[in-house]
């Protein structure tokens, strides 16, 4: 028996392929990060579909008890022992650490990738989010517009931060594709998609975010890991 098999959340999610890596998310902006990731090293893994509803249940809280998308177990982490991982960011580094790929290897410029991945677990991430809740999902219920206000202004103010910066490169540590722009660009999308920001978040006065976007969107490994795991499972 591997550790995999053995782990209670096999229960519930059985895995075809033990030895290798396995991904249990949904695709959301927080959930793809990590698909797309793995796609982009050409890591083996076996994703598992894991609804939002399903967090929540004890076969996923015995691999993540913050009952959060994504997490992996690696069969083949660290020394060769299994390592059960949460929290996408965390994933991120792992993976990047683990393959050597999609992070820079200058010491400089591997903390400015790891800069950007901050401001994105800290900013971008919470802030369109909550934007999201408070004007598509439950939170739109809310009569008092402070709230959303709140949330636009931030989303706004983290975009310009983007919009400057990208003004003269080509992704956000440069020409490396990086865990930083893996990180980020899935939230760009989802409020233009699913939030219908366009318009609140400014987007048509964000050329150079804009042009970062559809250059991470048209890599076809990303373009891949947007649709891992299937939703519809």
């Amino acid at each position: 028996m591997s550790f995999v098999s053995e782990h209670l959340i096999n229960n519930r999610w059985p895995a075809s392929n033990p030895d290798i890596l396995q991904l249990y998310s949904f695709p959301t902006p927080n959930g793809v990060k990590v698909s797309i990731a793995l796609e982009e090293i050409g890591l083996p893994y076996e994703a598992h579909t894991v609804k939002l509803n399903e967090t929540t249940t004890p076969e996923f809280l015995a691999l993540n008890p913050n009952n959060k998308i994504p997490a992996i177990i690696d069969p083949d982490g660290p020394g060769g022992q299994p390592l059960a991982l949460w929290e996408s960011g965390a994933i991120l580094i792992y993976l990047a650490q683990k393959t050597g790929k999609l992070m820079p290897a200058n010491p400089a410029d591997k903390a400015h990738a790891l800069q950007w991945l901050m401001f994105q677990m800290g900013g971008v991430g919470p802030m369109f989010g909550q934007y999201g809740y408070f004007s598509v999902f439950a939170g739109s219920e809310i009569e008092d517009p402070r709230p959303r206000e709140r949330y636009q202004q931030e989303g706004r103010r983290l975009l310009a931060v983007l919009e400057k910066h990208l003004a003269d490169k080509t992704y956000l540590v440069g020409d490396e594709y990086t865990i930083a722009d893996i990180a980020i660009w899935p939230w760009i999308r989802a409020a233009k998609l699913f939030y219908k920001a366009d318009k609140d978040f400014g987007y048509d006065d964000l050329p150079n975010v804009m042009r970062w976007w559809n250059l991470c969107m048209e890599r076809p490994a990303s373009e891949r890991g947007l649709l891992i795991p299937d939703r519809n499972v």
